[in-house]
């Protein structure tokens, strides 16, 4: 199913990807799943780690208008410039990524409220996993 995303057409509210766009949005999947199961591996350095990682994500996404640095990479590799106000995804990656699976129409303020929401559960499962569960 995710191979099938990387280039659906515009009708189905996913953009085509060439390759630079193809490696970057498997470098966000290979994220996303360290960010998703990052909680449980079994090394302590790893979980310190993890436990610092979420929250600077989180505050670099308050702090670059919502968009990742790796949109903002893609934008500086493709065109020069860290902004591409034509980069749909710029700022909207995990929505464009969930409305693309579900077609569920998540406006943008209820996609923050999830993937933050999802950040803490996920940063506490962390910690009480370092701590001893």
């Amino acid at each position: 199913m995710l191979a099938r995303m990387t280039s659906l057409s515009e009708d189905n509210k996913l953009p085509s990807r060439d390759f630079l766009g193809r490696a970057c949005f498997w470098l966000h999947i290979a994220v996303l799943a360290t960010i998703v199961a990052g909680w449980a591996l079994p090394w302590r350095p790893a979980l310190y780690f993890y436990l610092a990682f979420l929250p600077v994500m989180a505050l670099h996404w308050a702090l670059n208008a919502n968009a990742c640095v790796l949109n903002n990479l893609e934008s500086l590799l493709r065109n020069g410039h860290w902004r591409d106000p034509a980069n749909r995804e710029e700022g909207q990656w995990l929505l464009t990524l969930v409305r693309g699976l579900t077609g569920l129409p998540f406006t943008p303020a209820q996609m923050d409220a999830i993937s933050y929401g999802v950040l803490a559960l996920l940063w506490g499962l962390g910690l009480w996993h370092l701590l001893g569960w």
